[in-house]
């Protein structure tokens, strides 16, 4: 008996502690999985009520509830395409969620002459599972048949524009050319009216919603918690992944300049500079394939604050950059030996970071402090 009771005891307390302890320069922290099973999750929102919404590549909004995965997909998206790089991308709230319901996503969609980014909104009703009054507000354009590149994340800064990025749809000149949409940071308002003080509106030669250019492939965007300013990074080619602060009308240089080259290893554009053209604030060389981005500024992890934390595709790692001002000063790699392609990371309501894996079987992990 007194073997039973003590294995049942073991069984009870060993899980949590056979959870790895990870340490960083300065903290130490436990990786938890709230769900796994997901199909190549791809963005994470928190809604004021708990809620958390997770989209899923393959074209699937799926709901967290009280860390557990609801087996119901929320319904009445649009015909989302889920080719190569492309599906159901990012997801938003509203800065006002709480008395509007309004979500945005960003997806790839299909028609006359290939495929593109399209960004929607629609109003959530948590209790069925649904979405309703579909809107669409806004389609990259031209379509092109290449189904990689699409962008996209979504950001609101503190006046309520909504910012988007579309990256270069893998022709790269198509990012220095003001009549299209493809390697631009867009800017509307979160009906999808274009701003009376974006910084090409009047031209007749612009895309009157292009509020930056010259970007590849932005997949993370994220305010500063102090300044406001919204900052983004970019997948290079072979080298030269990029994070830059995005400022109205300024050239980000891809492909004329880069820290890259090509996948043949030849050279791209002229070199690393040009008068008129902007330099990243931080660039890595070889890539680590960014994706997803956060600052942290919660209180499970004091010494992390102010910190800017950005997942990798291809390094599989979760990098953590100290900052001083706009300089980054210091990069730290955790968890190198998890093995997972990290797609989002957020912080969460609760001052924890979260994390979405990029895989068929893809998993919501949460950072846990360990004193």
């Amino acid at each position: 008996m007194r073997t039973l009771i003590l294995s049942l005891l073991l069984w009870l307390v060993l899980p949590a502690q056979a959870q790895p302890v990870f340490e960083s320069a300065q903290q130490r922290f436990r990786v938890e999985t709230v769900v796994d099973g997901l199909e190549h999750p791809w963005s994470l929102a928190f809604l004021p009520d708990g809620t958390l919404l997770v989209s899923e590549r393959p074209g699937r909004l799926r709901v967290v509830r009280d860390g557990r995965l609801l087996p119901q997909a929320v319904s009445g998206l649009p015909q989302i395409a889920a080719r190569g790089q492309g599906g159901l991308l990012d997801v938003v709230p509203h800065p006002q969620f709480a008395s509007n319901d309004l979500i945005y996503f960003s997806y790839a969609a299909a028609g006359e002459g290939g495929y593109t980014t399209r960004v929607a909104r629609g109003r959530f009703d948590g209790g069925r599972l649904a979405l309703a009054d579909v809107q669409v507000l806004f389609e990259a354009l031209p379509r092109s048949r290449r189904t990689h590149h699409f962008g996209s994340r979504l950001v609101f800064d503190r006046a309520g524009f909504l910012y988007i990025t579309v990256g270069d749809r893998g022709d790269m000149d198509r990012a220095q050319q003001l009549d299209d949409h493809a390697g631009s940071v867009l800017r509307l308002h979160d009906d999808g009216r274009i701003p009376a003080d974006n910084p090409f509106l009047g031209r007749k030669d612009v895309r009157p919603e292009i509020y930056s250019y010259g970007h590849r492939n932005p997949q993370g965007m994220t305010l500063h918690p102090d300044t406001g300013a919204v900052w983004l990074h970019e997948h290079g080619a072979r080298g030269g992944d990029e994070i830059n602060i995005v400022h109205p009308g300024l050239n980000y240089g891809w492909p004329v300049i880069t820290h890259g080259v090509d996948y043949t290893y030849l050279p791209i554009g002229i070199g690393t500079h040009k008068e008129g053209m902007e330099q990243p604030l931080y660039h890595w060389t070889p890539s680590i394939a960014p994706s997803g981005m956060a600052f942290y500024s919660g209180d499970a992890f004091p010494r992390w604050r102010g910190n800017l934390f950005v997942g990798a595709l291809a390094g599989e790692h979760l990098a953590r950059l100290t900052l001083d001002g706009e300089k980054v000063v210091a990069e730290e790699r955790l968890l190198t030996t998890l093995g997972r392609r990290i797609r989002d990371v957020r912080q969460g309501p609760d001052g924890r970071l979260w994390l979405l894996t990029d895989h068929d079987s893809g998993q919501l992990l949460r950072l846990e402090p360990v004193k």
